[in-house]
């Protein structure tokens, strides 16, 4: 096409048409502008496509992710409410009259009290988002949002966990270990001791006593709070699946 025109601008220019050779002249210009733009504009599609593609596979793994986010997080809420409302019925327990509280059975009450989880998600997807800036190819603005979201209150899930963590192990674990047969507690845990502790304690006396009633106390405190971000981080996990959803 170039040596086409190339050898209509010698033949004008050789016979002095300057009008008929500055026409052509321009519209060869037109051609190799119109060209370039369509090539530009088909390069642009094509890295629109390419882009898409890329987006939807992030939601594809996005959605695969969150979504077994959630079923470890409804273990982990089903298990903390567990001890939560265990914590509970102790304190109900406290101060009232050992026949009222012989009627229950303790062992598995402290053990249940005490049986806490820690909700560890699966990141790996929003973190190679997060550190690649890949996340800017999320034309979902409420779902990029909701990441962000996402990462601030699994920085708060953590930090009340640890104060669960700290309580139990650190106050509550040594208090019973003093006061309670933590062998007959285990019987109902992965020790599944068969018989009871030989050694003789008065196990009620625990509840009579207001160093355990403060300790529960504050454990339960504690353990609200956990127990709260992780429910707003059930909603969050809702809201990512509805919205990378294919």
């Amino acid at each position: 096409m170039l040596r086409f025109f190339s050898n209509i601008r010698m033949k004008l220019a050789a016979e002095n048409k300057v009008g008929k050779y500055l026409r052509y002249a321009i519209g060869e210009i037109l051609l190799v502008v119109i060209g370039i733009l369509i090539a530009l504009q088909i390069n642009n599609w094509n890295q629109e496509r390419i882009a898409r593609n890329e987006e939807q596979n992030i939601l594809n793994n996005l959605h695969a992710e969150f979504l077994l986010n959630s079923n470890i997080l409804k273990d982990n809420i089903t298990t903390n409410e567990k001890c939560y409302n265990t914590g509970i019925f102790i304190m109900h327990l406290i101060g009232k009259d050992r026949e009222s509280i012989s009627t229950n059975n303790t062992d598995s009450l402290i053990y249940y009290s005490i049986e806490y989880s820690k909700f560890s998600p699966s990141e790996n997807v929003l973190a190679d988002l997060l550190q690649s800036g890949r996340l800017q190819l999320i034309s979902n603005d409420k779902l990029r949002e909701t990441l962000y979201k996402w990462s601030q209150e699994i920085k708060h899930a953590e930090d009340d966990y640890k104060g669960v963590d700290d309580k139990i192990r650190l106050s509550l674990l040594p208090y019973l270990s003093k006061n309670y047969p933590l062998k007959d507690v285990d019987a109902y845990g992965p020790l599944n001791w068969q018989e009871k502790s030989r050694l003789e304690i008065d196990k009620l006396q625990i509840f009579y006593d207001m160093e355990y009633e403060n300790i529960m106390d504050d454990l339960l405190y504690k353990l609200n709070w956990y127990n709260d971000v992780t429910h707003r981080l059930e909603k969050i996990i809702d809201t990512i699946l509805e919205e990378t959803k294919t």
